[in-house]
């Protein structure tokens, strides 16, 4: 079984006891690559050495996590395009909305969204939406952006079915992850309806793990559970999952 987990935060702290390690369980499981979204610059360094030291399994994503959007942005998505005019990337991301704890920087959120946006549309890559609290209002700058050229995910939908048929209608993919497998998300009555054509699989470690890890560090090699219940949701295999979610990933990041 082979499976590409689209969003892991591999570089962080979290990981650095245990990195080869975590990476040696994610390849015995049959995770085949590791998509690295970028955060801010006081990580790009860190996630850059993993990809530069793991150049078969992680390739790298650029861009300002809308987290990290403060007064000093400006300065922050300069050496994000330094970066991806430096050399080439899988994505541009994760960028986009977080409205969950803050809203002091939500001009500037929506400002860097449409920049970066640009960005993937200059560059002729996807673009890995981060949208808490904040998926309609994603959708709608999308909308604005999509000539037919834009491509990328949802990373962590979460959301409910009218948005998600939105999101495919946009030509975008949705990114499942251990938000699947809780109890009461809804996210399985969503998916139940959606076809595996438009779905890419996740982790977003160290956070999201899933059922049974939930509220522990999350890892790459736990992509097999969100595999697994998403087989039972459909039912089909879990083989079928990742055939299907693999080639999904394939041709929206190039690999």
């Amino acid at each position: 079984m082979s499976l590409i987990d689209t969003h892991s935060h591999i570089y962080v702290s979290e990981f650095d006891l245990d990195f080869a390690l975590v990476l040696q369980k994610a390849e015995k499981e049959g995770i085949r690559k590791i998509l690295l979204p970028a955060i801010d610059s006081t990580t790009h360094e860190s996630m850059l050495g993993v990809e530069e030291k793991n150049p078969s399994i992680c390739w790298s994503m650029m861009g300002l996590h809308p987290c990290s959007v403060k007064d000093n942005y400006k300065e922050e998505l300069k050496i994000a395009r330094n970066y991806l005019d430096g050399r080439t990337f899988k994505a541009v991301g994760e960028i986009g909305l977080d409205f969950y704890w803050d809203t002091t920087f939500s001009a500037q959120q929506y400002a860097a969204f449409h920049e970066q946006i640009e960005w993937a549309l200059h560059f002729d890559i996807p673009i890995a939406i981060h949208s808490r609290n904040s998926t309609d209002e994603c959708i709608k700058v999308v909308k604005e952006h999509q000539k037919g050229k834009l491509s990328g995910v949802f990373h962590c939908f979460s959301g409910d079915i009218n948005q998600a048929k939105q999101v495919i209608e946009l030509g975008f993919c949705l990114g499942i992850g251990g938000v699947i497998t809780f109890k009461n998300s809804g996210l399985d009555k969503v998916m139940d309806e959606i076809s595996l054509n438009h779905v890419v699989l996740e982790t977003d470690a160290p956070y999201l793990a899933p059922v049974p890890f939930r509220g522990k560090r999350n890892e790459p090699s736990y992509l097999k559970y969100i595999a697994e219940k998403l087989a039972v949701i459909k039912n089909v295999t879990t083989e079928e999952i990742a055939t299907i979610t693999t080639g999904n990933a394939e041709k929206l990041f190039r690999l």
